[in-house]
């Protein structure tokens, strides 16, 4: 089980920049990928970033060259850093980390959620 608390979020202007953190119960070090999804008011909820236990990088497109997935080992926490914010990055964000467990002949995939932090940007 892997409990994840979200912080960091609230209302800032459009340009301006905020840090998500998102603190794990347990060591990241074991958690095969951690990330962020976020979802606005009547749309799906859809990946931003991810980063992978050995450092690999994923962003969607829409926020490349803004925003900046990290993970420090030793806090058990996963940030988001978001720069030169958009009204359209207005969303509930998510936290979110993926376990594999590999028991031969069977891999079972674990997934979990955070209970969501509310980024509001004002134009």
């Amino acid at each position: 089980q892997v409990q994840l608390v979200e912080s960091g979020g609230g209302l800032v202007q459009a340009g301006g920049s905020l840090r998500l953190a998102c603190a794990a119960s347990r060591s990241i070090f074991s958690i095969n990928r951690m990330g962020w999804y976020r979802q606005a008011p009547g749309t799906q909820r859809e990946l931003v970033a991810t980063i992978t236990s050995g450092g690999t990088t994923n962003y969607a497109d829409s926020v490349k060259g803004r925003f900046t997935i990290s993970r420090d080992n030793a806090k058990n926490t996963v940030y988001l850093s978001m720069n030169s914010l958009k009204s359209e990055d207005t969303a509930v964000y998510y936290c979110n980390a993926l376990v594999t467990i590999n028991t031969p002949p069977y891999t079972t995939t674990n997934v979990y959620w955070g209970q969501g932090i509310l980024v509001t940007v004002s134009s």
